[in-house]
């Protein structure tokens, strides 16, 4: 009975809303980090990616987490569409890039098609005043893998090409945050 209670207020706790994110209007902390696209590492560039168009910057707790799997899996499968309306999209956790190559590979999550970055020390998270939680003694990922970092909010940041914020999303389930940036950058286009 413990296991499955610790599950749940594990979850709620790593789901808790944005209080203090940077808003609308914002400029958007450049960042450079350390990133994967289907298992391969790269050096990812918010600066070089804003070049191209509006960048959606989604912050997600730990990879291999219940709301963050689905999370990133209705971004890869939305990627044609937001790609269609201008926008490229990052996600950024406290994952390692070793926990974050494989999440980006995983067919059932990120599946080759979206890139997720490594904020390892929080810098980038805090950067876009996030709350970083410490990590949880005993956490462990859906595949029964301990989560070795803290955890960012789940938030999500629409950068448009000048560097500004045009919405901040957070504080909703993770299929309601990627409907919710999706109809934000096509609101854009």
């Amino acid at each position: 009975m413990k296991k499955p209670l610790f599950g749940t207020l594990f979850t709620l706790v790593i789901a808790l809303p944005a209080f203090a994110a940077l808003e609308a209007g914002d400029t958007a902390p450049t960042f450079e980090a350390r990133a994967s696209l289907a298992g391969e590492a790269f050096d990812y560039s918010l600066s070089a990616a804003l070049s191209d168009g509006t960048v959606v910057v989604y912050f997600f707790p730990s990879a291999y987490t219940r709301g963050c799997n689905i999370q990133a899996h209705e971004f890869a499968q939305n990627m044609e569409a937001f790609n269609a309306a201008g926008a490229t999209v990052i996600g950024v956790s406290l994952d390692s890039i070793e926990r974050l190559n494989d999440f980006s590979a995983d067919p059932n999550y990120c599946a080759g098609k979206l890139a997720v970055a490594s904020d390892a020390t929080g810098e980038i998270s805090r950067s876009f005043d996030l709350n970083v939680r410490e990590r949880r003694e005993g956490a462990v990922d859906t595949r029964g893998v301990e989560i070795d970092h803290g955890f960012a909010e789940r938030t999500t940041f629409i950068v448009t090409s000048d560097g500004k914020i045009a919405e901040t999303i957070g504080g909703i389930s993770p299929f309601e945050n990627v409907e919710a940036s999706l109809a934000a950058v096509q609101r854009l286009q």
